[in-house]
């Protein structure tokens, strides 16, 4: 519709994928790079996982342009399969003969021996399938058995699994240990930071045969901030801004259009991606506050100089009990009538290795239970609920904001050159939190936590319903779930205990507003999100008041 407006040749940003549109930041390079080298000879496995709309396949079809003639490759996509069907689509892909309704043992065998063929000739055999996450445990098992066939220097398939954040939890059950301890390479693709935004639209209008200043530097910050860097959040936005500008009869997108098509395009994602105009902080559908921690209130003075403090903690105690130790650093002596430097972007060693004592993450789960009141068993500790259980442990990727939505206590995975401890995050406020890393609690600034934090989590919550709910449906399940969804919405209680016309239209509202699947069914997944966002019995961050900081 614009397209001839602004001088294009073709629309910039659609979503549709195409070869020439192709943009690699230096996150894009870095994971393709990595993932050659955890496919090396050796190697039979390599993971990439991103959020939504990352680029994962993007990088998955540029490996797979680039490789040399010696290579052999095949690209499955969605594969929701049986093992039959993914050894099927696997002959499909490769163009391997098989027999009509052949048995799981005839289809090994051909492609055991086209396997041995591509040796035999000098090539490489390299299957690349997308949407990994959707692979049940038995399937991913058959693609491990596929990759045993070696010789004694490599295997003869190399498989690189592309998939959500899903995929990571789905390889840590114990079901799929062996397929882990398979993996040579893995890469965790971030998106898009502000320069590499502005980058990745100046890109895209050029390919398509415009002016690359259409959007100014404050109004890609402003995609930057409300995509989450995500491209196709970017295409999205950059789409309806520039369609509003047609509108308009303006050939200049200005960063009031630019406001207004952030704010239309992401009212309609998933709520971790909601932003606030002023603040660009994650909001929820009710007023956000900072809850008393019980009786564990932190009212103690708070580290001097550069923020760190090391307090003994028993969490679930009065604050009487508590002792605060300063770590003491020393500022730099002023310079003549210079003032001093307070250096606050590194910690120190000691610091350091102080945040990452904590190596035993079940140690760090069995904390966090205690947390929530709850008697944890060995196999909560190893975050491996029992069915039954109305607890669950999750490792998941999150981000910070999102955790400053949900307001729960989690355990982070921190990461310093491959040095991993666990801390409980316990306390924020003021640009500071509080972590408990088995023994103390420790306050510091939050920009010294973050750089060793890669988005990896682990939490709890609690998960009273399992059982697919629908209409006509009646008992004390349905009246769980209607106080669980009156709190998500913002609502007031229908009061039934019987799955009604109201009661489907609250569960439509909810999955409408969380971007998932609308039905009007409370399945396992809406189950699971609305369980996930309404805790009302979980414990919540304490806050670190202004005086205290």
């Amino acid at each position: 519709m614009y397209k001839d407006f602004f001088g294009f040749v073709e629309q910039p940003f659609s979503i549709v994928p195409n070869s020439r549109y192709l943009y690699l930041s230096q996150r894009h390079k870095e994971a393709i790079t990595h993932l050659k080298a955890g496919l090396g000879d050796g190697g039979g496995f390599a993971m990439l996982t991103g959020e939504v709309g990352t680029g994962k396949t993007t990088v998955a079809k540029a490996m797979l342009a680039n490789l040399d003639e010696t290579t052999k490759a095949g690209l499955i996509l969605n594969p929701t399969f049986s093992t039959r069907d993914l050894l099927e689509a696997i002959c499909d892909e490769f163009k391997i003969v098989y027999p009509q309704d052949a048995t799981l043992k005839q289809l090994n065998q051909v492609i055991h021996q086209y396997l041995l063929h591509n040796h035999n000739a000098g090539w490489q055999t390299l299957l690349v399938i997308d949407e990994a996450q959707h692979l049940v445990a038995d399937v991913l098992e058959q693609l491990r058995l596929l990759t045993n066939l070696e010789t004694e220097t490599r295997k003869l398939l190399k498989v690189l699994l592309v998939g959500q954040p899903e995929l990571q939890r789905l390889l840590q059950t114990t079901q799929l240990r062996q397929l882990a301890q398979r993996i040579t390479g893995r890469y965790h693709l971030l998106p898009l930071d502000e320069k590499e935004t502005e980058d990745y639209i100046a890109f895209r209008l050029h390919t398509a045969g415009g002016n690359q200043q259409l959007f100014n530097r404050s109004s890609t910050k402003l995609i930057a901030k409300y995509s989450h860097g995500i491209p196709r959040l970017i295409n999205l936005i950059c789409d309806k801004a520039l369609n509003m500008s047609y509108h308009q009869g303006s050939t200049v997108v200005d960063k009031q259009t630019v406001l207004r098509a952030c704010e239309e395009v992401m009212q309609f994602q998933a709520d971790i991606y909601q932003q606030d105009n002023k603040s660009g902080q994650m909001v929820s559908r009710r007023p956000f506050s900072w809850p008393a921690w019980g009786t564990a209130a932190i009212g103690v003075a708070a580290a001097l100089g550069v923020g760190w403090a090391v307090i003994n903690h028993m969490p679930m105690k009065p604050i009487s009990q508590f002792v605060e130790e300063t770590v003491a650093i020393s500022a730099p002596e002023p310079v003549e009538s210079v003032e001093p430097v307070v250096v606050r972007d590194q910690l120190s060693n000691e610091q350091r290795e102080l945040l990452l004592s904590q190596k035993q993450s079940n140690l760090a789960v069995n904390d966090l239970y205690k947390l929530w009141g709850y008697r944890a068993s060995v196999r909560d500790n190893l975050c491996l609920s029992e069915a039954q259980s109305t607890m669950v442990c999750e490792r998941k990727m999150a981000t910070w904001p999102l955790l400053m939505k949900q307001n729960r206590p989690v355990i982070l995975e921190l990461n310093y050159q491959g040095d991993i401890g666990y801390v409980i995050l316990y306390a924020v406020g003021n640009d500071k939190v509080e972590v408990l890393n088995g023994k103390q609690r420790l306050r510091l600034p939050l920009s010294w936590l973050k750089p060793m934090w890669q988005g990896n989590i682990i939490e709890l919550w609690q998960s009273p319903l399992k059982e697919t709910l629908r209409l006509d449906m009646e008992g004390p399940a349905i009246e769980v779930l209607d106080q669980l969804l009156a709190e998500a919405v913002s609502e007031l209680p229908l009061g039934t205990s019987i799955f009604d016309s109201e009661m489907k239209e609250r569960v439509e509202l909810f999955q409408r507003w969380q971007g998932i699947g609308v039905d009007g069914i409370a399945g396992q997944r809406t189950l699971e999100r609305l369980q996930q966002n309404v805790q009302p019995n979980a414990p919540t961050l304490a806050s670190i008041d202004k005086e205290d900081a």
